[in-house]
């Protein structure tokens, strides 16, 4: 575990399991609120800038851009952001992330004051900001099981949400009376003066971390693992997939929301912050109701009702020319995508251990944001072609096709998250290693009994994904030819190093699918495990130290001995 919780939950009528369960802890509760000024103003922002292009020029391309830069950097980073999370105190990695969209905000508000903006230098800093955002949010959104017990996280997941949604319901109305007043300037200051409630609330948190047990991995490494542990993850593929076509159709709201409110309602800013707020408001109403959904509907039924809720809302968009049935509809789509965003957001944190969560984060923001970029370009292009309706209408005919995704992609069932289990003691080691000695080649030797041979064949592929998550490559399961109840499994690690974070990377079920290959082992004796070096003279420098020396060793009996 990565860090604990420095405050005991207080009884009140935050008790319970309810969506504010979480907030009766004291550091949730207070970066929440803080990270709810955060919101507020970061969509202050986004109205100004949004409306700021409208006036500097009258292509719906460049308009939906603002929504690209501020959303494409989320899907650049993600991983390298995601793997800094994990390596690094995620407290340090938030206070450097939030203060990297603080000067991103500070430069647009002082050049907009000026006079100096043009399209080019509003795209460019809105993507600062957009990159101090993308850096921050695996580091935040991986801390919460940091924040709150495992039991709350799925309403921890829901009530962060709930924030940005209850910003998104009054900020773009803010922000639309605040540009309509005092220009996008004031929108752009108002986003600056709010990031500093988090920055301090971040500052003064005692965030209390565990001692790394291995040391740190190098980044291009830990980017390595992240990607290999979700190569590996059917489940989180699954929701990773469907996240990105939820984005790409669904983001057409948000980038063409100022084209709604100024050609097909005749609004001003005002318009389209009310139009944006309720669309805000929709998404708080769904991340209330996300625990009633979940216990009512399998993951696979929500999303299809939120496909199409939402695929119908769209239409009543694109053909409403009444600000009314307009926000009634916006509500709707708003409901069905914080509900489905949510779901995947869930789906991704209960499957993710604690070594990788922030990359699994990281993932599943490259795959939604990188989803609203892509599709945000694609529907400015189609606007400049066809118009706002058609435009919309294709992404509700899209959304309500997206249902048939189902069919190949089922959405997997999610339940509590899979802890990690307890670490192992090292093997025993006779020779001098070093932390970069290898590539390691590791042999199990199991004798299974003819008619248990197709099950424990089953059984085998399931660990192999178990292994290869965890950092093992070239893995394969043999069966001796002239002794038919041999099988060995082999597998490679790049370094010794490497093979001791395999070893210790393995989920409480993980373990438990490696016992249940076990329990095929027949005879007296034990499964026969060896632990070779391919390389025992030229991967050992007589200038590195014992391996003892730079490895702690911790010894426990708990968990397999593979």
């Amino acid at each position: 575990m990565d860090g604990q919780m420095t405050d005991k939950p207080k009884r009140s009528f935050f008790a319970g399991d309810g969506v504010a369960a979480p907030l009766q802890h004291t550091i949730f509760r207070r970066i929440w609120l803080a990270s709810l000024l955060s919101n507020l103003g970061l969509l202050i922002q986004a109205v100004g800038a949004a409306w700021a292009m409208t006036q500097m020029t009258s292509s719906a391309d460049k308009v939906a851009l603002v929504q690209t830069a501020l959303m494409l950097p989320v899907m650049l980073i993600a991983m390298p952001a995601g793997a800094v999370a994990d390596m690094f105190d995620r407290r340090i990695v938030a206070l450097v992330s939030l203060a990297i969209a603080l000067v991103g905000a500070t430069t647009l508000t002082t050049l907009t004051f000026l006079g100096l903006v043009t399209p080019q230098i509003l795209l460019a800093l809105c993507f600062v900001v957009g990159s101090g955002m993308a850096l921050f949010g695996p580091a935040w959104q991986s801390s919460v099981s940091e924040q709150v017990p495992s039991e709350t996280l799925p309403a921890a997941v829901a009530l962060n949400g709930i924030s940005y949604n209850i910003a998104r319901s009054f900020g773009p109305a803010i922000g639309g009376i605040v540009v309509a007043t005092a220009g996008a300037v004031a929108a752009f200051a108002a986003n600056a003066v709010l990031y500093l409630p988090l920055l301090i609330v971040l500052f003064l948190w005692r965030r209390v971390s565990e001692p790394a047990k291995l040391p740190r991995e190098r980044l291009n490494r830990a980017i390595v693992s992240g990607v290999r542990y979700i190569g590996n993850s059917p489940p989180i593929k699954i929701v990773l997939a469907r996240t990105l076509v939820t984005g790409l159709i669904g983001g057409s709201v948000s980038a063409l929301m100022p084209l709604v409110a100024r050609d097909l309602l005749h609004g001003g800013a005002q318009t389209y912050g009310i139009m944006l707020g309720a669309f805000g408001m929709g998404a708080v109403i769904g991340a209330l109701n996300i625990g009633a959904l979940r216990k009512q509907m399998s993951g696979e039924a929500a999303i299809r009702a939120c496909a199409l809720a939402m695929g119908g809302a769209i239409g009543v968009v694109a053909l409403s020319h009444e600000p009314v049935i307009t926000a009634a509809a916006l509500v709707v789509a708003g409901s069905a995508w914080m509900l489905a965003v949510a779901l995947f957001n869930i789906g991704v944190q209960l499957s993710a251990p604690r070594w990788v969560a922030g990359r699994s984060l990281a993932a599943f923001q490259a795959s939604i944001a990188g989803g609203i970029a892509i599709g945000s370009w694609g529907w400015g292009h189609l606007t400049d072609a066809a118009g706002v309706e058609a435009a919309l209408l294709v992404s509700g005919a899209l959304m309500l096709a997206s249902l048939l995704l189902g069919i190949w992609l089922t959405m997997p069932p999610v339940g509590r998250r899979d802890e990690d289990a307890e670490t192992l003691a090292d093997p025993e080691v006779r020779i001098a290693l070093t932390g970069r000695s290898g590539p390691l080649i590791v042999e199990i030797e199991y004798r299974v009994a003819q008619d248990d041979a197709r099950a424990f064949h089953q059984v085998m592929q399931d660990v192999q994904l178990s292994r290869q998550r965890n950092g093992a490559y070239g893995w394969s399961v043999a069966r001796d030819i002239a002794d038919p109840e041999l099988w060995t499994e082999r597998y490679h690690c790049p370094t010794w190093l490497d093979y001791l974070r395999q070893r210790n990377r393995s989920t409480q079920s993980e373990r438990a699918l490696h016992q249940t290959a076990i329990t095929f082992h027949m005879g007296p004796d034990p499964i026969r495990i060896r632990r070779m070096l391919e390389r025992p003279f030229g991967s050992v420098r007589k200038d590195d130290p014992p391996v003892n020396d730079v490895l702690p060793v911790v010894a426990s009996a708990a968990g397999s001995s593979t």
